[in-house]
């Protein structure tokens, strides 16, 4: 009986099924957690979606930012863009059941056994950890209720990038959707920037990761985050697991073991 917790799917169901295969994932008795973006990029989004439904008894998902567009995008009747790869998935008569399941998943997970935050993006540092939680719930309320489309399809907003910038129901709802599955850079005072993805070696001279602002948040918990790949899985602080590892871009996906701490990993297999 064992806890992991997987990196970004992006519709890498080979790579996602090769990694359960490797740790002996028993549907049974083990349990997986996913830190989002489940969907989008990558080739097989309708298997993944598939087998996280088929197997509800055994997972439990964090949304990330590609989840949550897809669910914009259905709730709005749009399109999808060709690059996020989802037309099996549109054509598929699932594709109702499917978002609804995926409307109902959380955007942040405690697991207080392992001391262990789950989220897509991490912990913003203007948050500690019950702020967090709470925010993440009265999020969860929107996107499940009766007014989903609204908060869905308004939900986007690179000027809600500060708790000062919270001021109605609406934009609370933006900064956490930013907080939790589209954060990467921050400046000294934890507002969150968007328009720098790279790696942590770049120079930005306003700029820090979000774990090195106010890092006294994050000192007495573990917190399982993806959504950077440019991070190749690796932080300064043995607290803080990096779990996109860049499957979709060539490079690995990461599976984490909670109560051991050991990592094990699956190339690309259509690159390696």
């Amino acid at each position: 009986m064992a806890d992991y917790v997987i990196g970004d799917l992006q519709g890498c169901y080979d790579e996602f099924i090769t990694l359960l295969d490797v740790v002996n994932f028993n549907t049974s008795q083990d349990h997986l957690y996913l830190v989002g973006d489940i969907v989008a990029r990558g080739p097989n989004s309708l298997a993944c979606l598939k087998f996280l439904f088929d197997h509800q008894n055994c997972v439990s998902i964090t949304l990330g930012n590609h989840d949550l567009h897809l669910l914009a995008t259905y709730y709005t009747n749009s399109q999808p863009n060709p690059k996020d790869n989802l037309q099996s998935l549109y054509n598929s008569n699932m594709l109702p059941t499917y978002i609804d399941f995926l409307r109902q998943q959380p955007l942040a997970i405690w697991l207080e056994q392992y001391n262990t935050l789950i989220s897509h993006a991490g912990l913003n540092p203007q948050l500690d950890l019950n702020q967090a939680l709470t925010l993440a719930a009265k999020a969860e309320k929107k996107y499940q209720g009766d007014n989903a489309t609204f908060y869905l399809s308004n939900m986007y907003g690179n000027n809600i990038n500060c708790v000062s910038d919270i001021n109605d129901n609406l934009s609370r709802f933006t900064f956490t959707i930013n907080a939790f599955t589209r954060m990467r850079f921050v400046d000294e005072d934890g507002k969150m920037d968007f328009r720098n993805k790279g790696p942590i070696t770049q120079k930005i001279s306003t700029l820090k990761p979000w774990f090195e602002v106010n890092n006294i948040n994050h000192q007495n918990i573990n917190v399982c985050f993806g959504h950077w790949a440019a991070l190749q899985g690796q932080t300064p602080y043995a607290n803080l697991f990096a779990l996109d590892t860049g499957c979709i871009w060539g490079e690995q996906m990461t599976l984490l073991e909670l109560k051991t701490q050991k990592k094990h990993y699956c190339n690309n297999l259509k690159a390696h």
